[in-house]
């Protein structure tokens, strides 16, 4: 076997050239697959790090548009249908009472509704399209972030639908630069607030992220901006994250009963909890990287039958020298063994190589999440080294093996007449 290795390493450096051009294939293959999981990991712990800004005590309330009778019915219905219903139609029935009801449930620690909109901000010269959260005062409460300067507002001024604003950082340095925030009045719309507070660097998650977004009173955006009594969404804090299933049902079986819903597959809300929210994650990355790799393996698939055919010519390169050493006692199995290791050699090879670039794909992809302000960890997952070492010597062995067992059988009186 040893002496089979040595041949292979200098048939290969010999055909250095036709050896990388072999390994390129399974390099781009290997390269996509590690960097798809290194950079799925990386994304997981984005995720984390958004929840985990809630904690794992929390619910979350959401409006939906419940499915009508013929949605259900019907086998056509797409989720364009669904979306383009979501957008035509406004769920109003959610309301600050329910939010009450749902507070003196036994394990509800405490809640608080958010409405948003969309709305340019401006300071001057400077000016911003961004998306506002009107969010009631005991947001504080719950809320996990802090403030870099000034404080929230209170329950009086959002009673009061108060004029006052806290800045993401990143508006917060769009508007101002360096100058202090506080105290300056800028304009959303066509009122004007106070910059009483700007929050810590949060870290963006998608395009605008906590960093790029205003935060006002409750009372104030839905009086004075958007002109609603209802909300958009709940954040339910609850006291034993143990019951945190059965306060769910509590939780549903009471909105229920206040906007005289009888069968839930008419529900128009949703409530749902980090490690639910997390579970839909995983079963929708796990399907988009699954999708990646399967393409990733055409690469695979291409470069392997690139090693077969390859592996034919060197055959037929090397055909007089079979023969010779098949005359001086070489056996098949020997022959076969030759040049089954030089196949997978080269996949070995090509697979070490993938393997160290996609890692530096990954981590060059971590720099350019961090330089944006994600919370990125670079990681290249162990499982996807020993799958890519794996695959490379499944190929090798699965592509090299015909090459390797022609070889073998030729003859050798007639495998050194040859020229």
């Amino acid at each position: 076997m040893f002496k089979a290795l040595t041949q292979s390493i200098k048939v290969l450096k010999a055909n250095l050239v036709r050896t990388v051009l072999t390994t390129l294939g399974i390099i781009i293959g290997i390269a996509t697959v590690i960097l798809v999981l290194s950079a799925g990991a990386g994304f997981r712990s984005l995720i984390d790090a958004q929840l985990q800004a809630y904690g794992t005590d929390t619910l979350f309330i959401e409006t939906r548009v419940p499915p009508t009778t013929k949605n259900r019915a019907s086998n056509n219905a797409t989720s364009a249908d669904f979306s383009r219903a979501a957008s035509a139609i406004a769920i109003t029935s959610f309301k600050q009472k329910d939010l009450n009801d749902v507070e003196r449930l036994g394990n509800v620690k405490g809640a608080y509704g958010i409405v948003t909109g969309l709305a340019v901000a401006s300071y001057r010269n400077n000016a911003k399209s961004t998306i506002y959260y009107g969010s009631s005062y005991k947001r504080f409460e719950i809320d996990k972030n802090n403030l870099k300067s000034g404080r929230f507002y209170t329950q009086a001024e959002d009673m009061g639908a108060s004029q006052v604003v806290i800045l993401g950082s990143n508006i917060a340095n769009d508007l101002f630069g360096q100058d202090d925030a506080l105290g300056k009045l800028i304009k959303i719309g066509n009122l004007n607030f106070q910059v009483i507070g700007v929050y810590d660097e949060q870290g963006n998650f998608g395009g605008a992220g906590a960093d790029d977004i205003l935060y006002i009173p409750l009372q104030t955006a839905q009086k004075k901006i958007l002109g609603v009594d209802y909300l958009l969404v709940g954040i339910i804090q609850i006291e034993n994250p143990d019951l945190i299933e059965s306060t769910s049902e509590q939780i549903k079986t009471l909105l229920r009963k206040n906007h005289n819903i009888t069968d839930p597959a008419k529900d128009d809300f949703t409530v749902t909890s980090q490690s639910e929210a997390l579970d839909i994650f995983d079963t929708i990355f796990g399907g988009i990287t699954i999708l990646l790799i399967c393409i990733a393996s055409i690469s695979l698939v291409v470069g392997g039958v690139g090693i077969m055919n390859i592996m034919y010519v060197v055959v037929t390169e090397r055909t007089s020298e079979i023969g010779l050493k098949k005359a001086l006692g070489a056996k098949n199995k020997d022959i076969l063994i030759e040049f089954l290791v030089e196949s997978v050699l080269v996949t070995i090879i090509g697979g070490i190589l993938g393997i160290i670039v996609g890692a530096f794909g990954g981590w060059i992809i971590s720099l350019i999440a961090i330089a944006n302000g994600l919370t990125w960890v670079f990681t290249v997952p162990f499982y996807s080294i020993i799958l890519g070492v794996g695959v490379s010597a499944t190929i090798g062995i699965g592509f090299g093996v015909l090459p390797a067992r022609s070889a073998s059988r030729l003859d050798p009186v007639e495998a050194m007449r040859y020229e």
